[in-house]
């Protein structure tokens, strides 16, 4: 079998509709400064400029949470990875229009960020409202699946924190199912409320939005990452 780490999910296109020319200039002039070297190990100091506490987001959409996240933190540094190219517009957007400092973009896959990290170099990892492949022959191509999470689990600090959301039933019980037989990950929760409310610190994201707005349950998961015994 496939080992699934080694799946990159770069499938259909890295662009939708025609950048206008405004969005194409802001992404010219803008991510060839944010962007992520691409080649090399990566650490706090290559890439900020200083030691400081690391944030990964896996997959940001339009960057709504990323550009929020980023400005509550401004001494944490943010690396937002995506594989298309309208996604980048908005985090270019979210930017500029609140003056970040601390955010640095990958166009592409998530994994080829996280396999040239440190290990035990993360604080905190979002993944919010990924693809859920619902057909169970696109299972494999789920970041939740055993090889992505055991390097995300390498990756963060005892301690930190991986949180995932959905509004996709299949999903949701197949990470449920994937993170319950992961030992280096604790579940925060207590009630159901914990997984059903969305936190004060989980910015909305539009796609959650119009998750909501379609009539979606949508799920709330939170993790710790536990100290190797």
């Amino acid at each position: 079998m496939t080992d699934p780490l080694t799946i990159r999910r770069l499938y259909g296109r890295r662009q939708g509709h025609p950048l206008r020319a405004g969005q194409a200039e802001l992404v010219e002039s803008l991510l060839p400064r944010l962007a992520i070297p691409a080649e090399g190990p990566l650490d706090a100091a290559r890439l900020f400029g200083a030691d400081r506490p690391l944030a990964l987001e896996i997959g940001f959409g339009k960057g709504e949470h990323l550009g929020q996240q980023a400005a509550w933190a401004p001494g944490t540094g943010f690396i937002g990875c995506e594989p298309f190219l309208d996604g980048m517009v908005g985090a270019c957007m979210q930017v500029r229009d609140r003056g970040l400092a601390n955010v640095r973009l990958h166009l592409g896959d998530a994994l080829d960020v996280l396999e040239r990290l440190p290990d035990a170099s993360l604080d905190r990892a979002w993944l919010l409202h990924p693809d859920p492949w619902p057909k169970a022959r696109h299972a494999k191509r789920r970041f939740m699946n055993a090889g992505p999470i055991g390097l995300l689990a390498a990756k963060l600090k005892p301690g930190g924190e991986f949180r995932f959301g959905t509004d996709h039933p299949i999903y949701c019980r197949w990470a449920m199912m994937v993170m319950a037989a992961r030992p280096e990950f604790r579940w925060e929760a207590e009630t159901p409320r914990d997984f059903l409310v969305r936190p004060d610190d989980w910015p909305e994201t539009r796609y959650e939005a119009k998750a909501r707005a379609k009539g979606h349950e949508v799920w709330y998961f939170r993790y710790r990452r536990v100290a190797p015994r």
